[in-house]
């Protein structure tokens, strides 16, 4: 009480004329306690303290008058609050002075109210001692605590470099081998033994999600080939027709094309060669494509695309080859037969929506109207009546001679369709700083092809070693500030089902909080050349990482490829890229540097388990994949400011424009101000904002926000059939154009060409806009009218 703080400064200046020197003590020990329920009686109302202006308001005293004034039950509430005295002598002192002080604290009330209270003393005393045995439980158990508790959180450097050393070859191979011996498990086995091993890695909150979809296979009977001028029956690796043909529902190695047209057509076969515009073109100059059978080589073009235009051109069915010239490392292709499939992405029942309970499911067992077969190299050779085994040096390409006779066939299909179930495995490592920010990881869980021939198990290894490397990290007290999720797709042969489903069942969510997408759908591939694939955001990222793992892998001689492009790849990041512009990455390691066809990838050829092991024996190449994915994960989840580059974003967009023959002064324009609105934002607002002096959290989630929603201003609605909605992605790295505005100039037929300019225009002006309200934004003055 603010009595008692008086009394304590004030303590031996306190006399009584009715107390004797060896009771003053005693006597004065009492009153202090006792002072608030005398003040509080009926005959202090007339009590009031002087002078209120000479002490400070804020001065201990004076506060606890105040608090006394509003605590006594029985003051009037008129009276004006207790201020400090002005006698010399203390408070106290004058409530001596008052003439009714005296009688009311007589030497035997003060004996009387002693014995009284005697027990109350002892009471307060044994209070007293049980508390500071508590505090000193309390202060005992603070100490030991601080002598003992964790070691502080590494650094993010300290992080990398620990989970970099953290990936050893030795691990992925056993990885990998452990994988290797699901492959003869159901898939829903194979996602709960998946789901165990991350779990027991240290990743906690690990999911399975399951989606009923329609899946297409082999029907009962073989898809088959009869040529009418020899009567021979070939299956599509160009064996003859026998009883020995396997069960195609049983083929491990099935080659057909998934939700194909079904039935028989007989007709003439026309070499288109790899389907372009112009050889489609050339080709009905000589002869009426109306319901007659190509036969084209893939690559070029994405499939879906070069199968549109065959519908178009009315065509009534398709056979598929792959020329060897294409992969001249692989002369075994000759007698492969292989798979394809026709889906865009998802479950074809439930276009754009997810495939949950109580979802409306469509009648589409086929999404073609083209009957479409993949063959073998050898039997495409034999129905074009080639001259060339295309193995000289330089490679001939396959194709029918000129003058060559007409060559009728019957092409059969069975395909079937029907519901099941795909299953994904999703695990949260959740962030410190952003949780609701979602850097995404994904791999795969199944194959094209079953049995010991699945070529998922390194996918599936590397993701494995990346969490392992990273939860071991979480042990020593590091988080990541952003959420990471790690997840193994079912489906992803079929058309990237898994992925799709999740993607649509959380679409709302994920278009606000995806930050990036790492693939790991295909990241070891022997034997075939190969690039890295960025999104132009994550192009400068990619590089880098690619720079530091190079110079780190120069001695082994197994070192990923260097080359980093953004075209469009078959796999697992379609959705992500495609449907939701979220900056997306894949590392690619090859054994081969020969210069590849785009889009071959979309054949899926079984692999041989033995060149695998002979090719990459050390395991370097794993390794080196894992160790980029490990540092693309760890940039993405930790940098302050995202490791987007805005400003490559404009010089692709500068790139594409530069030599094609549809642009226009206004598009140059428009991309020049981009150009230079990234460059300023880059130099003058990302650059200071990675500064820890200058760095404002709030500031810093703009910031962040804008960069991770830049991409999506190139997505457009409904592009031709199989093209990127993001305009960002191209076909080719020969041609650097516009995909849409390549299609514009040489289909002419989906949109006019200058409703495609405009599509063009309005995602470059909406880039630009969004990055200057960045720079409006982040103004260092923002009562600064200048600009």
């Amino acid at each position: 009480m603010a009595y008692k703080k008086v009394r304590a400064g004030h303590g031996g200046s306190l006399r009584s004329r009715d107390l004797e020197s060896e009771e003053l003590q005693a006597a004065t020990l009492e009153l202090e306690w006792d002072m608030e329920k005398e003040l509080e009686e009926p005959g202090l109302d007339r009590f009031q303290l002087e002078c209120v202006e000479r002490q400070p308001a804020g001065s201990s005293v004076g506060g606890g008058g105040g608090g006394g004034g509003g605590g006594g039950g029985g003051v009037d509430l008129d009276l004006e609050p207790i201020q400090p005295s002005t006698s010399p002598h203390g408070r106290f002192q004058r409530l001596q002075e008052d003439a009714g002080y005296g009688p009311r604290f007589s030497r035997a009330a003060l004996k009387a109210r002693r014995r009284a209270d005697g027990w109350s003393w002892v009471v307060k005393y044994v209070v007293a001692g049980a508390g500071l045995f508590v505090l000193g439980l309390l202060i005992g158990r603070y100490t030991h605590g601080v002598g003992t508790q964790a070691p502080a959180a590494p650094s993010d450097g300290d992080v990398l470099e620990r989970v970099l050393s953290d990936i050893r070859t030795e691990d992925l191979q056993a990885l990998q081998r452990n994988f290797s011996s699901w492959s003869d498990k159901s898939e829903l086995l194979r996602v709960s033994l998946l789901q165990q091993k991350w779990r027991e890695l240290g990743l906690r909150d690990v999911q399975l999600s399951n989606y009923t979809v329609l899946l297409s296979h082999p029907g009962p009977a073989p898809s088959h080939i009869l040529d009418k001028l020899t009567n021979q029956c070939f299956l599509p690796n160009g064996e003859g027709c026998d009883q020995t043909s396997p069960d195609p529902a049983e083929d491990p190695l099935p080659s057909f094309a998934t939700y194909s047209a079904v039935g028989s057509l007989e007709a003439e076969v026309v070499d288109v060669q790899y389907g372009s515009m112009e050889e489609l073109t050339q080709a009905n100059t000589s002869v009426n494509l109306t319901n007659r059978i190509a036969i084209m080589k893939l690559g070029q073009a994405p499939l879906q695309y070069k199968l549109s235009l065959l519908e178009e051109m009315g065509f009534g069915g398709v056979l598929l080859y792959v020329d060897p010239c294409d992969v001249p490392s692989e002369q075994g292709i000759w007698h492969k037969a292989f798979g394809v499939t026709l889906n865009p992405g998802g479950d074809p029942s439930t276009p754009g929506y997810a495939s949950i309970k109580g979802s409306y499911r469509e009648d589409r067992p086929h999404l073609t109207s083209l009957l479409v077969q993949p063959i073998s190299a050898g039997l495409a050779k034999e129905i074009l009546s080639a001259t060339t085994m295309g193995q000289g040096h330089p490679c001939t390409p396959l194709a029918m001679p000129p003058g060559s006779a007409k060559r009728i066939i019957t092409l059969s299909i069975g395909t079937q369709a029907s519901y099941g179930t795909i299953h994904n495995v999703v695990g949260y490592l959740r962030g410190r700083i952003n949780p609701d920010r979602y850097v995404l990881v994904g791999g795969r869980h199944g194959s094209w092809h079953s049995g010991p021939s699945e070529d998922w198990s390194s996918s599936a290894a590397i993701m494995t070693q990346v969490i392992s490397s990273l939860m071991s990290q979480t042990r020593l007290g590091w988080q990541p500030d952003r959420t990471v999720v790690f997840a193994s797709w079912g489906g992803s042969a079929l058309g990237s089902i898994g992925s799709f489903e999740w993607g649509e069942e959380n679409r709302v969510v994920l278009e606000t909080s995806a930050v990036a997408y790492i693939s790991l759908y295909s990241p070891v591939r022997v034997g075939r050349s190969a690039c890295s694939t960025a999104s132009p955001s994550l192009f400068q990222l990619a590089s880098d990482i690619h720079k530091r793992h190079v110079r780190s892998c120069m001695k082994s001689m197994c070192c990923p490829g260097p080359n980093i492009s953004s075209l469009q790849t078959p796999g697992d990041l379609n959705f992500f890229a495609n449907q939701l512009a979220v900056p997306t990455v894949q590392f690619t390691s090859t054994t081969s540097r020969t210069p590849q066809t785009s889009f071959l990838s979309e054949a899926f050829f079984a692999p041989v388990a033995s060149a695998e092991k002979a090719l990459d024996p050390s395991f370097k190449l794993h390794e080196a994949v894992a160790k980029m994915t490990a540092e693309a994960v760890l940039r993405l989840c930790t940098d302050p400011v995202l490791p987007f580059s805005p400003l490559d974003i404009a010089l692709d967009v500068q790139n594409k424009l530069k030599d094609d023959p549809l642009q226009t002064t206004e598009l140059l324009a428009a991309a020049a101000i981009l150009r230079d609105n990234s460059t300023f934002l880059q130099s003058e607002t990302m650059r200071p904002a990675n500064d820890p002096k200058e760095r404002d959290p709030a500031h810093v989630r703009m910031l962040n926000d804008m960069l991770q929603g830049l991409e999506r201003s190139f997505l457009i609605p409904a592009p031709p059939a199989g093209l990127y909605r993001n305009l960002l992605y191209g076909l080719s790295t020969q041609s650097s154009r516009f995909s849409i505005l390549k299609d514009a100039q040489e289909v002419k037929r989906y949109r006019p060409v200058n409703q495609t300019l405009s599509l063009v225009s309005t995602a470059i002006t909406s880039a630009q806009r969004l990055i200057q309200s960045g720079l409006e934004l982040f103004e260092s003055d923002p009562d600064d009218g200048s600009h």
